[in-house]
């Protein structure tokens, strides 16, 4: 069996302020913007990536999910602990620079980790964990 990843799913609080990070920012290239009842599910990929998506979309609309359910949701956004990704750069400094001019929040500038890995980290415009791993 062979398996790739093919999208995943972040959410998002401001398409514009999304859109500007991911977009004008990271470099990816918007493949959808839907509209659907004043909610925006916006994709994104990396450019020569057309298999690998990044699915943006409003917090806490799944059908069934409770009102305690959601104001957790989006408590956990708030403070950055519910969504995160991890993307490579063969740049890291180059990226980190260019990303932390964005005025996007810093977690963590290039460090070596002690587990082999040389990495950085921001919150994207929703609270999101970015963490950047040098390729």
């Amino acid at each position: 069996m062979e398996l790739t990843i093919h999208s995943t799913f972040l959410p998002h609080n401001d398409p514009a302020a999304a859109l500007g990070f991911y977009r004008d920012t990271l470099g990816f290239e918007v493949r959808k913007d839907v509209d659907y009842g004043g909610l925006r599910w916006i994709t994104v990929g990396p450019p020569g990536q057309p298999e690998t998506s990044i699915v943006l979309t409003p917090p806490a609309i799944t059908p069934g999910i409770t009102d305690e359910e959601r104001r957790t949701l989006i408590e956990m956004m708030a403070k950055g602990t519910y969504g995160m990704i991890i993307l490579a750069s063969r740049d890291l400094d180059g990226t980190f620079e260019k990303v932390q001019a964005s005025g996007a929040e810093v977690i963590q500038e290039p460090t070596d980790q002690p587990y082999g890995v040389r990495d950085c980290a921001f919150r994207d415009p929703a609270g999101n964990h970015v963490r950047i791993n040098q390729v």
